[in-house]
């Protein structure tokens, strides 16, 4: 029971893959939370008894309270929380329909509140927590075709510091990394098929490469670890210096 418990959301694939394995390999228990059972199974399979999951689709708000209330029941400690799930949709502005724009904020925004007051009050009760966002460079500077998770992404920053502000004198840090362009399967395959957008990711990005999952995990680790115990509401670029690139 001394073990640190961690919540990674999305935890099973890609970026929330990369985190969850850098936290088992520093030795914390890792509950990851995502809609599909058989890749969490997957995940779980392969890092042994240091990690656990929970079916669970985060749209499903009114649920979220009695999740919580179950991890916690179980486990006794809920030490961390990394809201790393989220969706993207890309369409031209004026083809987004309200509840294609509902969606992507419900999953990306309101989730992110509703799983993160519930975690909260358990960390109050322990007079310590850490809990790390993951933002976007769509929060940092406009991108088109992406109103919906801009809009979200945004809304997590000026989350993040809100929270941090309430939240550290009761011994709680919220940070929150913005990762740039990352090596990812699905990165991969929308930069693959449009050469021009790839030529100006790489052109605007000073370290002229793309970052790799690692690079994220690492940062969210650091925002957890007793190395950033004086470090809260800060908003941290993993890009290669693309946000300040020009």
């Amino acid at each position: 029971m001394s073990k640190q418990i961690a919540i990674v959301t999305g935890g099973g694939a890609g970026l929330g893959l990369a985190i969850t394995k850098k936290l088992i390999e520093e030795q914390i228990k890792v509950i990851i939370i995502g809609r599909n059972e058989e890749t969490l199974k997957a995940v779980a399979l392969q890092f042994g008894t240091l990690c656990n999951y929970k079916t669970f689709d985060l749209q499903n708000l009114k649920g979220i309270p009695a999740l919580i209330e179950e991890i916690y029941s179980e486990y006794g400690r809920i030490d961390i929380l990394v809201n790393n799930a989220g969706i993207n949709m890309k369409k031209p502005l004026v083809e987004v329909t309200d509840d294609d724009f509902a969606s992507v904020i419900q999953t990306n925004l309101s989730s992110v509140f509703a799983i993160s007051r519930e975690v909260v009050k358990k960390m109050i009760e322990a007079g310590a927590g850490s809990i790390v966002n993951i933002s976007s460079m769509a929060a940092q500077y406009g991108i088109p075709k992406v109103i919906a998770y801009s809009a979200a992404k945004t809304g997590i920053e000026g989350m993040t510091r809100a929270m941090a502000t309430e939240l550290s004198p009761l011994g709680i840090r919220i940070n929150c990394v913005a990762p740039g362009f990352i090596k990812t399967a699905m990165s991969a395959k929308a930069l693959d098929a449009d050469p021009e957008r790839k030529n100006k990711v790489l052109s605007r990005t000073p370290m002229g490469k793309m970052g790799e999952p690692e690079d994220v995990a690492e940062a969210v680790y650091f925002f957890c670890s007793a190395g950033a115990k004086y470090v809260t509401g800060v908003i941290m670029p993993v890009d290669g210096g693309n946000s300040i690139g020009f």
